[in-house]
């Protein structure tokens, strides 16, 4: 007897695939985490190079509020970037 090879199937690749996310969606994204980056690098500093005296610019509107607002708005940038559809 004589062994049988087996068929090999070959199936038709798609080539209309479409990305999951549009051009804005990629822009939202890059947004979205230049908003982040951007919220951190605010916070940096503020510190004392003597350890005996205190800083108070470590508690500056900068560190203290705008950095923080900005890291949320960027993450709210980001959720919105994800769930953003085109109307077509």
């Amino acid at each position: 007897m004589a062994k049988q090879k087996p068929k090999v199937v070959v199936e038709e690749v798609d080539t209309d695939k479409k990305l999951p996310f549009a051009k804005i969606n990629y822009i939202l994204v890059l947004a979205g985490v230049l908003l982040i980056a951007l919220g951190m690098i605010l916070m940096i500093g503020g510190g004392s190079t003597d350890p005996d005296v205190f800083n108070e610019k470590m508690f500056s509107f900068q560190r203290i509020t705008l950095a923080p607002i900005l890291i949320l708005a960027g993450f709210v940038v980001e959720i919105v970037a994800i769930f953003w559809r085109n109307k077509k």
